[in-house]
């Protein structure tokens, strides 16, 4: 207890000189950077030395993955939510401020990396010297790009084994156009190279172009839920200053708010008395949801008006699933875990959904699929809920036989009679995989089977290609991720980008059980592989529900077309146990009476789905 307290007492004092010195931090002495990559590729690791080198994290508060805070990020080694961090460090006498605003890496959070961008002047640009440049590396180097970062290229991992550091910047070369002087070689685990990784930041990124004589402008580029404190936002500050207990308004809302509280990540939470142009930092003003603080809002003092930024995009779903309680009585509380979690993560969309089969729910839309597994698992963990989702739907457009009107489709249930359609269109992704040259064949048949259109062929080096394809989302979103690494022995690495929408022969299969469909079963198929679907589905229901005093049939219907039937034989008790010898007759009518019940059990009985049925569904087995 006591060294927590001495710690504490430690940092407060170091920030007290600073406290006062804060205007001193001109923008010409202020970094702004992030840093992107692939995947594990050590960006958290490389995070934490920076921070331990400045002084920012001590020793002894030394914590793996600082600013990986959530449970699930620590689990599976992924940042979730962007983080930002502020140090302190001296090159060549002078002070500077440098911000660090940590980006995901994963394909389903581009969206958080797009907008953490948004605060930035530049970039380090991380790349594994065993693994080289992966599909994530590249699409996080071109949105860096298109935003004219100064990018510092870092190859990190250069004490392992199998490193191969002249491989990799060959390959940096060809595809991102570095020279081999340009290249930073460090280890962020053995904390190599780091004070170059510092320097360099200074010297090859740019000084926010600020100004604090203009009125205050800030952009707002991310936000979450405290329950102590309410939200806290975090701001960029373009120019002018920021003071505690300024009545500032935000530009698309057009609310106002007092500051509260504001300061610096240092790394959590540091109370400061202002910010100043060109400063990252974060404001408390009271607001109660994250709805009012919209990524990409232009804050300004309520009296001085000034041109707001152009803005984000909203995040736009992609994929649709519904979230149901396994106990139909713990509604409301996923009800509530739904609504604070997305205080957290805005860019999910949530609305009430009822299902025959299932009870009351949600219908939810995700930027992806490990964004949708991750929602999951922070409901599992956070909130200690055991839920159900259904299969994982994508968003198709249909045009209408009569009037040609356009509609979005989002769930099977939905989907209109055949003759009311005249055309429908579902979403396709530019895939691009990067992977050893000798899986090229099974990738390619995989994406073949999954009615991909290959685009181009590239060879990144005598060992590696980058092969791109149009695929459609619905064949990508279910298992085409984990077939793929199972196909490379995980080697093999994914990047996809949005392309459109095409249409396509798709048609809607329901899952009978008795005759009656179970809404939570249908699923939206390609005509040409709905046999296989359906005969895939039908056997692997008849594995998972148990046998019931009646007969079940399992059917699946396109339309009054089956095109797969299994069949549950019945529970059936032994009537004619006690029977010992006697009248045939009195035998046969016990049986005859059972069969009777059977039947008629069969016409009102309903059929109990267990939780596995639909996890089934969910993972196509291979």
């Amino acid at each position: 207890m006591g060294t927590q307290l001495f710690i504490t007492l430690v940092n407060t004092d170091f920030m007290d000189h600073k406290k006062t010195d804060l205007q001193k931090y001109t923008p010409e002495r202020i970094r702004n950077f992030s840093i992107i990559a692939h995947i594990d590729h050590g960006k958290s690791t490389l995070a934490d030395r920076l921070l331990e080198i400045t002084g920012t994290l001590s020793s002894r508060q030394k914590n793996e993955q600082f600013l990986d805070k959530l449970q699930v990020e620590k689990e599976r080694g992924i940042t979730v939510k962007a983080q930002t961090a502020s140090m302190f460090y001296t090159y060549k006498g002078e002070e500077y401020l440098l911000n660090l605003i940590d980006t995901p890496g994963h394909v389903d959070f581009s969206y958080e990396v797009s907008r953490s961008l948004y605060a930035c002047q530049g970039a380090l640009l991380l790349v594994d010297a065993a693994q080289g440049v992966q599909a994530q590396t590249m699409a996080n180097f071109y949105l860096a790009f298109e935003q004219n970062l100064s990018i510092v290229p870092v190859m990190n991992k250069i004490d392992m084994l199998n490193a191969d550091p002249v491989r990799v910047g060959k390959e940096m070369k060809h595809l991102f156009d570095f020279n081999e002087e340009e290249i930073l070689k460090a280890s962020a685990k053995a904390g190599i190279g780091i004070i170059d990784i510092l320097n360099s930041v200074i010297e090859r990124i740019p000084a926010p172009e600020s100004d604090l004589t203009k009125p205050l402008k800030a952009l707002l580029f991310d936000s979450w839920f405290d329950i102590y404190k309410g939200v806290i936002c975090l701001v960029a500050l373009k120019d002018g200053v920021l003071k505690k207990g300024d009545t500032i308004a935000l530009a698309q809302l057009g609310r106002e708010y007092e500051i509260l509280e504001l300061g610096l990540m240092y790394p959590s939470e540091m109370p400061m008395p202002a910010l100043y142009a060109g400063q990252v930092g974060y404001i408390i003003a009271g607001m109660k949801t994250v709805r009012e603080a919209r990524v990409g809002e232009t804050i300004y003092h309520s009296r001085k008006p000034v041109v707001p930024f152009p803005g984000f995009k909203p995040a736009k779903p992609m994929v649709f699933a519904g979230i149901f309680p396994v106990d139909n009585e713990e509604f409301e509380i996923l009800r509530d875990s739904i609504e604070k979690l997305t205080l957290n993560d805005a860019s999910v969309r949530v609305e009430k959904k009822s299902s025959t089969a299932l009870g009351m729910g949600f219908r939810c839309g995700f930027l992806g699929l490990l964004h949708m597994d991750v929602f999951k698992q922070r409901l599992e963990q956070e909130y200690g809920l055991t839920v159900i989702i259904t299969a994982p739907s994508v968003l198709y457009k249909i045009q209408l036989a009569h009037g040609g009107e356009m509609v979005d489709l989002e769930s099977p249930s939905d989907f209109p009679e055949p003759q009311q359609i005249e055309t429908i269109f579902e979403p396709i992704i530019d895939a691009t995989i990067l992977m050893p040259r000798e899986y090229l064949g099974p990738v390619i048949t995989l994406c073949q089977e999954k009615r991909g259109v290959q685009q181009s062929l590239e060879y990144l080096n005598e060992e590696r290609i980058i092969l791109k394809y149009r695929l459609p989302l619905n064949e990508v979103a279910t298992d085409f991720y984990d077939q793929l690494k199972s196909l490379t022995s995980g080697y093999a690495s994914l990047d996809y980008e949005e392309a459109g929408y095409q249409e396509s022969d798709l048609v809607k299969m329901d899952i009978l059980l008795n005759g009656k469909p179970v809404d939570a079963l249908s699923v939206i198929v390609h005509r040409e592989n709905s046999y296989h679907i359906g005969r895939d589905l039908a056997e692997r229901l008849r594995k998972v529900i148990p046998r019931q005093l009646f007969e079940i049939t399992i059917q699946a219907a396109i339309g009054a077309k089956i095109v797969a039937r299994e069949s549950i034989s019945a529970l059936r008790k032994n009537v004619i146990a006690k029977c010992y010898g006697g009248d045939i007759t009195r035998k046969r009518k016990l049986l005859e009476k059972q069969k009777e019940g059977k039947k008629k059990m069969k016409q009102v009985g309903s059929v109990e789905i267990p939780h596995e049925a639909f996890v089934s569904i969910l993972k196509k087995e291979q």
